[in-house]
C-alpha cells in the first residue's frame, strides 16, 4: 500500500518515480489483506489503544485517514464506506482492484530489491515480518520477502529507530498439518476467542480474561504457548464473530486439513480437564491453532510528514518511510496497517514533491 501510493501520488505531482519490488508480483502484503482501511474514532481513542505509540503519527493518521480515503477513492471506488465494526470509522476496498489500479501507471521492476541509497528514496519495503516469523518459529502471514530490508538501509544510513523489535500484529490461523496459503490469510483466520475457551495443549487456559475486541492478544498468547486449542460449545459454533459465523471459520480450518476435533463429551477431546463457562451445551469443537504474523510493530523514526529521523531528531536528507518501515505507531496495541501505509505514502510523496 505505502509504496504504491507514494509513487501514484508522486506521478500525479509531475514527479518522474521507479518502484523496485523485491517480489515476483505487485502489491506485497496488500494483496493478501482483507482491504480495510480504518482509524479509531478520535487521537484519544487511537492512543488509548495503543499507549506506547508514537502520539504525533497517530494524531496524523486520525486528522489525515479521511481525506486519504477520498484520494484512495477517486483511484479505485471501496467495495463499502465503513467497516462493519462501531468502533472504527473507514472504508472496504478490493486489494487487487487497489494494487491494479495504483500500479497500471507505473514503472515497477519485478525482483528487484534496493540494495543502496542513490537520490531520494522513499522506503516501503514491510517490516520484517518473515524474519520474525522464521526466528520465532510461527506462522507467517504476510508477503515472504518482508525481511527488513529498509530498516536495514535506514539505520545505516544513521537513522534513528522507534519501537519494540519483539512486538508484532497476527492472527490465530489453523495450525500445522493445516496447509494456509496466501489466497487464504483472510478466510482462515480463527476469529471467535471471544466465544471460545483457549487452552494449552494441557487444557490449562491462556488468557486471564476474555480477549479485547479486536483478539491480537489472543494471537500473543498463542504465539508465546508450545501449542493452542480454541474450544466452542453448541452456543458458540452458532454465534457469529465481526459478522463471521463461527460454524463456516472452522469449517475452513477443516477444509485446508487443520485438526478439528468433535466429540458429545469435553473428556473426549482429550485436552486434559476443560472447565469452562463458554463450555456449557454440547456438542464440542477443538481447533489447533497457530499464530501468523501480519506485520512487525519497530521500524525507522519518521516524523508526520514520514522524513526519516536521524538520531539527533532532524530529518535524514532525501529519505522518507512509510507502511511497516515507519516504527512505533502501534505500539502497546492494534491500529490499522493499512490506514497509517496511505496516510504516511501520501505525506512522503508530498514532501518529496516539494523538497
Amino acid at each position: 500500500m505505502a509504496g504504491l501510493v507514494a509513487a501514484a501520488r508522486l506521478r500525479e505531482l509531475g514527479r518522474s518515480v521507479v518502484v523496485l519490488e523485491k517480489g515476483a508480483r505487485t502489491g506485497g502484503s496488500l494483496l493478501l489483506s482483507s482491504g480495510v482501511i480504518w482509524r479509531h474514532r478520535s487521537v484519544e481513542e487511537f492512543h488509548a489503544e495503543c499507549p506506547a505509540g508514537d502520539l504525533e503519527l497517530q494524531r496524523t493518521i486520525v486528522e489525515r485517514l479521511d481525506e486519504s480515503l477520498d484520494w484512495l477513492g477517486s483511484v479505485v471506488p471501496p467495495v463499502a464506506n465503513e467497516t462493519g465494526n462501531p468502533r472504527t470509522l473507514g472504508a472496504r476496498f478490493n486489494p487487487g482492484h487497489v494494487v491494479a489500479k495504483l500500479a497500471q501507471r507505473l514503472a515497477v521492476r519485478l525482483d528487484e530489491p534496493l540494495a543502496t541509497l542513490t537520490g531520494p528514496t522513499v522506503l516501503a519495503t514491510g517490516g520484517y515480518a518473515a524474519l520474525f516469523a522464521r526466528e520465532h518459529g510461527l506462522l507467517l502471514r504476510a508477503a515472504p520477502w518482508s525481511t527488513g530490508d529498509g530498516i536495514s538501509l535506514g539505520r545505516a544510513a544513521g537513522a534513528a529507530e522507534r519501537g519494540d523489535p519483539a512486538e508484532f500484529y497476527g492472527r490465530v490461523l489453523p495450525a500445522p498439518p493445516a496447509h494456509v496459503g496466501e489466497a487464504d490469510f483472510v478466510r482462515a483466520a480463527q476469529l471467535y476467542g471471544a466465544v471460545a475457551h483457549v487452552v494449552d495443549t494441557s487444557g490449562s487456559p491462556l488468557l486471564p480474561a476474555d480477549p479485547a475486541w479486536h483478539e491480537v492478544d489472543v494471537a500473543l498468547a498463542v504465539a508465546s504457548s508450545r501449542g493452542a486449542w480454541f474450544v466452542v460449545d453448541a452456543t458458540g459454533a452458532a454465534a457469529t464473530v465481526r459478522g463471521r459465523p463461527v460454524e463456516e471459520m472452522i469449517a475452513v480450518a477443516d477444509e485446508l486439513g487443520g485438526e478439528v476435533r468433535r466429540a458429545t463429551a469435553l473428556d473426549a477431546l482429550d485436552l486434559g480437564p476443560l472447565r469452562s463457562r463458554k463450555l456449557a451445551e454440547p456438542p464440542f469443537t477443538a481447533v489447533k491453532v497457530a499464530t501468523g504474523v501480519t506485520h512487525t510493530y519497530a521500524g525507522l523514526a519518521v516524523d508526520g510528514d514520514a522524513r526519516v529521523l536521524a538520531r539527533d531528531g532532524s530529518p535524514l536528507s532525501g529519505l522518507w518511510a512509510c507502511g511497516i518501515d515507519a516504527g512505533g505507531i502501534f505500539s502497546g496495541g492494534y491500529a490499522s496497517g493499512l490506514a497509517a501505509a496511505l496516510v504516511l505514502g501520501l505525506a512522503a510523496a508530498e514532501s518529496a514533491a516539494a523538497d
